[in-house]
């Protein structure tokens, strides 16, 4: 089986930076080290070392080299790390004179974290988990995101796993045993209790806020009657002028959309057009039709129209806004976009909505791959319990633990990784 290849890249931001740091993983890091090093270090010990061109000879640069023998390192295999300055020039010049050793070539992005799933160091759920933490932008998207990559999620499934094989055991004992004496009393009521738990913690499980809505943001929408106060209300919840405001009825025609981040939780405001039912052109019809599904998939909806025409529905928030003009005022959340009246009140009220809506602190969410592998477990427990024939039963339990295992990434697809580790920075 031919070696993998070295590979190396700058890990760090973009140069100029005061420090940059460059990975180098493989089977010839080690070589690497000592062609622009001279020799290796002690192993997890920073050194001190004059780094050369191998070539020519010349000075690159004083760095700290740091040398970490494998497997127990982040990527699996031998690993090297080379603390530079951070000047474009010198960075480039290491750089360069990497690429010219033989066996070593430039990181694809999301190589380092992928040869560490593919050698055991994390599975594929830590993977995203870590795909996530990149890409945070909130507070509550890094905390989801470090608890995932932490394992907290992969350490549940584990568990599972674990309960999953004990009942296998049961089934298949009972199964090949069944005459014997080997089989313990009571192993078949045994196997329907432990199903039955383990079919309750999924339950839990899948009840858990989703990952995609960590991680587009809470969608509240915005609905009313036209010259509500809609865009006005929106700019004023985003700090700028996101949305165009005017008194001509029917300004807005189509959905704008405007990420926000309040009190560390992330939302999707979406303001829309105006609700009637006659004096609407075309266009402003079909943007009409566009409020109603926005409303229809809304997580929060803020009703600014009548109280009589307000949705019955319990994601709904009625608002009384313009309470600075005279006759502004109605039923509901009183609130003025221009004046700030009742404008901390209306966030702490969507604030306290988004954190039902959302992880608790410190726990993870699920994205759509990983609740459709667990839905699937679900269903092929289900109906292990409904059966009587244990081979059918056994059936099922290996269909579980497939789905188990597409999970943590034991049965994933070589297109389903391309496109999560190609989502990474190069140098991760």
């Amino acid at each position: 089986m031919t070696a993998p290849a070295t590979i190396f890249a700058l890990s760090s931001g973009l140069p100029p930076a005061a420090i940059a740091v460059v990975r180098i993983s493989g089977p010839q890091a080690a070589a690497a080290i000592q062609a622009l090093a001279g020799k290796l270090p002690p192993p997890r010990r920073a050194s001190m070392r004059t780094l050369r061109d191998p070539e020519g000879g010349g000075d690159l640069d004083q760095a700290l080299v740091l040398w970490f023998p494998g497997p127990p390192t982040a990527t699996g295999e031998d690993l090297a790390e080379l603390h530079l300055h951070g000047g474009r020039a010198v960075v480039h010049a290491v750089l360069a004179a990497l690429g010219r050793l033989p066996g070593l070539r430039e990181a694809q992005p999301g190589e380092f974290t992928r040869r560490a799933f593919e050698n055991g160091r994390i599975d594929l759920s830590e993977a995203e988990g870590l795909a996530d933490l990149l890409f945070a932008e909130t507070e509550a998207q890094r905390r989801s995101a470090i608890a995932m990559a932490e394992g907290h999620f992969s350490r549940r499934v584990a568990a599972w796993r674990a309960e999953l094989l004990a009942i296998s055991a049961l089934v298949e004992a009972e199964l090949d045993f069944s005459d014997e004496d080997d089989v313990p009393e009571g192993a078949v009521e045994k196997v329907g209790a432990m199903l039955a738990a383990l079919q309750n913690q999924l339950k839990v499980e899948l009840e858990r806020p989703s990952a995609e809505r960590l991680r587009d943001g809470v969608r509240v929408v915005l609905a009313g009657p036209p010259n509500a106060g809609k865009s006005t209300l929106l700019n004023a919840l985003a700090g700028r002028d996101a949305a165009i405001v005017s008194p001509i009825a029917g300004t807005t025609r189509d959905r704008i959309e405007v990420p926000v981040a309040m009190a560390g939780l992330p939302f999707l405001f979406m303001d829309t057009a105006g609700l009637r039912g006659e004096g609407a052109d075309e266009i402003e019809g079909i943007g009409i039709g566009l409020t109603r599904r926005a409303m229809e998939d809304a997580d929060i909806l803020l009703w600014l129209g009548p109280e009589g025409e307000c949705p019955d529905d319990p994601r709904a928030i009625r608002l009384a806004p313009k309470c600075d003009l005279e006759g502004g005022v109605g039923q509901g959340v009183t609130v003025s976009a221009l004046t700030g009246e009742g404008m901390d009140r209306l966030r702490g009220l969507l604030i306290a909505r988004a954190r039902t809506l959302l992880p608790r602190d410190g726990d993870y969410a699920l994205n759509q791959r990983q609740r459709g592998a667990l839905a699937r477990l679900r269903e092929e427990l289900e109906a292990a319990q409904r059966s009587n024939d244990y081979l059918v039963v056994a059936e099922h339990l290996r269909a579980a633990r497939g789905a188990l295992d597409a999970v943590t990434g034991r049965a994933s697809t070589e297109d389903m990784l391309d496109a999560l580790f190609g989502s990474f920075c190069i140098g991760k």
